[in-house]
């Protein structure tokens, strides 16, 4: 089993600053959004509603892009479903707005990718599952003879849905998954993340030889350390090869609450403090939107993007000159509307100033009953800590930063 157990840090201008150099990638557009380039990470969701119902579905697409989703990903398992979505973009455009659109197709899918490649941005393919392998129970290994004429099945299956998409300036994701390798990648490379991105690079030449560029790629997986391998083998096959395509990432299946939360950050933060990664999903078995929240705190926390007020707190201890975790609170329920703010809240004065530094404001213990308002690093005023809330306000809006909410 091969895996890359180091981040990958050969990236040129990956400088130890402090800052997330990310790797270099092209960019690929998906409707008015574009993926890679200098362009920030972008979010997205997949909806839970049956395509064939139009008016759940244009409502579920919007529910996720009012709260942030930039594009939306919604599962094709019919030609029925294939021509709906052309319903469901129409009634989007008519009643909100385009919203960028990913269809997800499995499972022999080459006339239902045909026709609904004309309806959406772009088309989802799991390498795994296009062209369906039947299985021997008896079968001990793949001759060179099947393995390569597979392969040509591939491509003959593959190829006019390329140059359907290549034509109309669409894109594609080779979304390759660890549960689902083709058995023949199976036989060859074992369930490895060797496997996924030789399943994956199979795919990509074969869109490279019709001229098609317009691709993302994906190597997901249920299990942190697979998925990272995966990700991280994948960008140095891609290196070794001249390949730039940006990376779609995600934990597949990570579950519901608390540890969802956690694995999928733990992957996919992973790999964007390694420089790797321009588009993002968290998948939750949730509601959609629950997922945005979250990657966009994951987008927050590495600076990648600033959507939110980013919050600095001690953890309190028993210098702690006034209830950090309530004042705390309360400073957040009064600015949590504001964009682009750093705003640190710390319980006394031997830390602080040092520890805020980078702030925009800051609300300091200094002495019991008092308060210490800072923007930057200069202490302003001093007021009672019953004030001290409402002078924060005053102080941001005296620097004309306050927005009502």
């Amino acid at each position: 089993m091969q895996t890359i157990d180091k981040p990958i840090t050969n990236f040129d201008d990956n400088l130890f600053d402090g800052s997330i150099h990310r790797r270099k990638t092209r960019p690929v557009k998906i409707g008015n959004v574009t993926i890679g380039g200098n362009n920030p990470v972008v979010v997205q969701s997949m909806i839970n509603e049956d395509t064939l119902d139009i008016d759940a579905s244009v409502a579920a697409i919007r529910r996720l892009h009012e709260i942030g989703c930039e594009i939306v990903r919604v599962t094709v398992p019919s030609l029925a479903h294939a021509k709906a979505v052309g319903e469901i973009k129409a009634k989007l455009e008519q009643t909100y707005q385009s919203v960028p659109l990913v269809a997800d197709v499995h499972h022999n899918g080459m006339k239902i990718a045909l026709e609904v490649a004309k309806h959406v941005d772009k088309v989802r393919i799991n390498p795994g599952l296009y062209v369906f392998e039947k299985p021997k129970s008896d079968r001990q290994e793949y001759s060179d003879t099947e393995f390569r004429d597979i392969g040509d099945k591939i491509r003959e299956t593959l190829e006019p849905l390329v140059i359907s998409l290549r034509d109309q300036g669409k894109a594609m994701r080779i979304g390759v998954n660890h549960g689902s390798l083709a058995e023949r990648m199976l036989f060859t490379y074992g369930d490895t993340p060797e496997g996924m991105v030789e399943s994956a690079i199979e795919f990509i030449k074969i869109c490279e030889s019709l001229d098609f560029h317009n691709l993302i790629i994906s190597m997901k997986a249920s299990r942190v350390p697979v998925m990272l391998s995966a990700y991280r083998l994948m960008v140095k096959r891609m290196n070794d090869l001249g390949m730039d395509y940006p990376l779609h990432l995600g934990v597949t299946e990570a579950g519901d609450g608390e540890y969802g939360r956690i694995k999928s950050t733990a992957g996919i933060g992973t790999l964007l403090a390694e420089g790797i990664g321009d588009t993002i999903r968290v998948s939750l078995t949730e509601a959609p939107e629950k997922e945005i929240p979250v990657c966009y705190s994951i987008l927050q926390a590495l600076g990648l993007r600033k959507t939110m007020v980013e919050y600095v707190a001690c953890p309190s201890c028993g210098r702690t000159l006034f209830n950090l975790e309530e004042v705390l609170h309360k400073v957040r329920e009064a600015t949590k509307h504001l964009t682009g703010l750093d705003i640190a809240v710390m319980g006394c004065i031997v830390n602080g100033p040092g520890e805020m530094a980078d702030a925009d404001y800051g609300y300091v213990g200094k002495q019991p009953g008092f308060i210490s308002l800072y923007r930057g690093k200069e202490e302003i005023k001093k007021v009672p800590e019953t004030q001290g809330v409402e002078e924060l306000i005053n102080l941001i809006k005296a620097d004309d930063r306050w927005v009502e909410p």
